[in-house]
């Protein structure tokens, strides 16, 4: 069967023809593909929605120019959404995979398109009207990532998924690694992030002593989190790209060191949402994860400075690279700023 190219589409990105010949083998309903249009306007992973034999799809992949890692990636979300499904996590379903590189010159793979909105790009009247709403949107985000953690990972064939052992005890240096890695980018001026030290040196002296592992999403905020239209409930959790085995209880730190506060510009990140306010405070927060999972939070303020640190140094990397031309300069000062907040934030949790 001959599977025409949609236009618009860049053949070198998705060939529909070498999609369709795939889809073909895969057993999938086969015709000709209608309504393609591309989803999300980010710079990172490529997704397409198009319907076909009546059937809706979305098409995920890797950038365009692929990075070292992009396949890896794409291949281990794959491997986690296949086995969340049936578990009642909120994730995308997948419908087939494809790990060979070689079929489209990048790994990809199809799943259900997931109906709800994203609040990075809108906040619908339900939402923007009433603070009670919002407060149960966040509530929702809690539990998902509470459900997430108490999951049996080995049950569900991710024994190997990431490498739990000495977890906490990396992630400090792992970080404090990275961060000294931008200085290959030209013309950046080092990390200018007060405390940086004076964070690090805090979460070695006071890391937990027990924990137990489980799935952990990675980055879990809300913008990576779609919400059904009818009611404050999370949709889906997507983006999992920085999924691994390692302590859920980070998910907690990471959604409380993220949570969108008026006039903060790491609220802004949230759109509309970051400037109404009305979600839960992080000891709501706190609670309603204890009501979905039997872990000891009474560290959760170190989870929370972890968080501030891990994320702020990950947002310092495009400010790196945008003084080497690699990243739009607005962007990165941009981000940098949401760094300076962040480690704001680990210095007032830390008291």
């Amino acid at each position: 069967m001959q599977h025409a190219q949609p236009a618009g589409v860049d053949p070198d990105v998705v060939d529909f023809a070498v999609v369709g010949k795939w889809m073909d083998e895969q057993g999938l309903p086969g015709g000709t593909f209608e309504e393609v249009r591309a989803l999300g306007g980010g710079t990172q992973n490529i997704m397409l929605r198009f319907t076909r034999a009546g059937h809706d799809y979305v098409l995920r992949r890797g950038p365009k120019h692929l990075r070292a890692k992009s396949n890896e990636v794409i291949r281990r979300e794959a491997r986690l959404l296949g086995a969340l499904d049936g578990t009642g996590i909120r994730a995308p379903r997948v419908i087939a995979a494809c790990p060979d590189e070689s079929v489209l010159g990048a790994v990809f793979y199809l799943m259900e398109p997931i109906t709800g909105f994203n609040p990075q790009n809108e906040l619908p009247e339900l939402y923007a009207a009433d603070p009670e709403v919002r407060r149960q949107m966040g509530l929702s985000a809690v539990e998902s990532i509470a459900r997430l953690g108490m999951l049996d990972y080995e049950q569900l064939g991710l024994a190997d998924y990431g490498k739990p052992d000495g977890f906490l005890e990396r992630q400090v240096p792992r970080w404090l690694g990275e961060l000294d890695s931008y200085a290959a980018n030209a013309g950046y001026p080092g990390p200018q992030i007060p405390g940086v030290g004076a964070v690090g040196d805090w979460l070695e002296r006071n890391r937990p002593a027990q924990w137990r592992p489980g799935i952990l999403h990675g980055d879990c905020h809300l913008a990576n989190m779609m919400f059904e239209y009818e009611r404050p409930r999370v949709a889906a959790m997507v983006d999992w790209e920085m999924s691994t085995i390692g302590d859920p209880l980070l998910d907690l730190g990471w959604q409380i060191a993220t949570r969108p506060e008026p006039g903060s510009t790491i609220g802004s990140l949230t759109g509309a949402l970051g400037s109404v306010g009305g979600l839960p405070t992080p000891a709501e927060m706190v609670a309603h994860y204890g009501e979905f999972s039997d872990r000891d939070l009474s560290a959760v303020d170190w989870y929370t400075v972890l968080a501030c640190f891990k994320l702020g140094i990950v947002l310092e990397g495009t400010y790196a690279r945008a003084f080497a031309g690699k990243a739009p300069q607005q962007i990165g000062d941009f981000l940098h700023a949401c760094t300076l907040e962040l480690f704001e934030r680990a210095h007032q949790v830390m008291g």
